[in-house]
């Protein structure tokens, strides 16, 4: 009778007994369960024999052992409020999760200090890779000390064209936004958006024009308004719209909160949403898309699809299929009364 077979019966088998069981060193059987290393066939399968045998299931820091691997992925944030970054770790951790890979979030708050404090510590706990977010679609500088770890930036995208970036086809959701106010009739259309500095604000008024162009209209009032992602800059836009283009038959609008203080001043100089003019938002964030009166139609970017192809690109990643540059998400246009 062996050490293992004088076991209690309640015992959970360790790695030290399947080793016994086969008659090889502990070394010997880790190898063999983790397929690494090179021995004989016959002696992995007596290991994998033995494991089967005691019913043998590594713990998870033995299965990271025998794997080389953490089993963690950092997700690193500049969104404090959670906006943009928690639909992207909802979608990131639906793909990680039939894994049972445990995320580990760390929200930088914009602070680029922070940020390396939050690198160095993901890089002590030896993740197996890192998704870096944020709230804003503009390229990004790429993280530093990193090269070793395979990293995927989502919704920002790096400025590196070498890194792995999963994105958002604004230029896809501006058009999807304008050829649905065309395809009503809408002719006379005006673009209230965020600051011109921000990259999204400017992709998204370039399509705008570019397509109202070629469909043989301009912008109404003859210029894109640059302002505020707010709602009270969404109300002074109206107002001055109104103001220089009476005639404007249709709103569309960088992001939500705009559009709803559009909506609002609309409202209150008495002309009907979508009867007179229509709104057309971005982003469907639904506490100020349903929130409006009427609800807005708006594009949606997808952003827990951006999560969850961004998880995939780093699993294929870890597993040593590094494919750099951008993917895209497609956005998609969600319908209700305000246009």
């Amino acid at each position: 009778m062996t050490e293992t077979d004088r076991r209690p019966p309640t015992a959970r088998p360790t790695l030290s007994d399947v080793a016994a069981r086969a008659g090889v060193s502990v070394g010997t059987a880790s190898k063999a369960l983790s397929g690494n290393g090179r021995m004989r066939p016959e002696t992995r399968q007596r290991v994998l024999d033995a494991a089967e045998q005691l019913r043998f299931q590594p713990n998870e820091q033995a299965r990271s052992l025998l794997a080389g691997r953490s089993w963690t992925v950092g997700l690193v944030t500049t969104d404090g409020i959670g906006r943009f970054s928690t639909p992207v770790l909802l979608g990131a951790e639906d793909a990680l999760g039939a894994g049972k890979i445990s995320v580990l979030l760390c929200d930088t708050r914009g602070d680029a200090i922070r940020e390396q404090h939050y690198v160095q510590t993901l890089l002590a706990r030896r993740v197996d890779g890192i998704i870096v977010t944020g709230r804003r679609t503009d390229p990004r500088p790429p993280l530093k000390g990193v090269t070793h770890v395979p990293t995927v930036y989502a919704l920002a995208p790096s400025t590196d064209p070498a890194d792995m970036s999963v994105a958002s086809d604004d230029e896809g959701g501006a058009r999807l936004a304008v050829e649905h106010l065309l395809g009503f009739g809408r002719t006379r259309i005006a673009h209230v958006t965020g600051p011109s500095h921000h990259a999204a604000a400017r992709h998204r008024a370039r399509l705008a024009e570019d397509l109202l162009t070629g469909a043989g209209h301009e912008l109404s009032g003859g210029q894109v308004h640059f302002g505020d992602w707010s709602e009270a800059w969404g109300r002074r836009a109206a107002h001055a719209v109104l103001r220089t283009a009476p005639d404007t038959d249709a709103f569309f609008c960088g992001n939500d909160q705009i559009a709803r203080g559009v909506a609002d001043t609309l409202r209150e100089e008495g002309r009907r949403v979508p009867q007179d003019i229509a709104v057309v938002g971005y982003d469907n964030w639904d506490t100020m898309a349903l929130a409006s009166r009427p609800p807005l139609t708006t594009i949606d970017m997808n952003l827990t699809e951006i999560g969850r192809v961004a998880a995939l690109r780093l699993l294929e990643a870890i597993d040593g299929g590094t494919v750099g540059g951008v993917r895209t998400v497609p956005c998609r246009l969600i319908l209700r009364e305000s246009s």
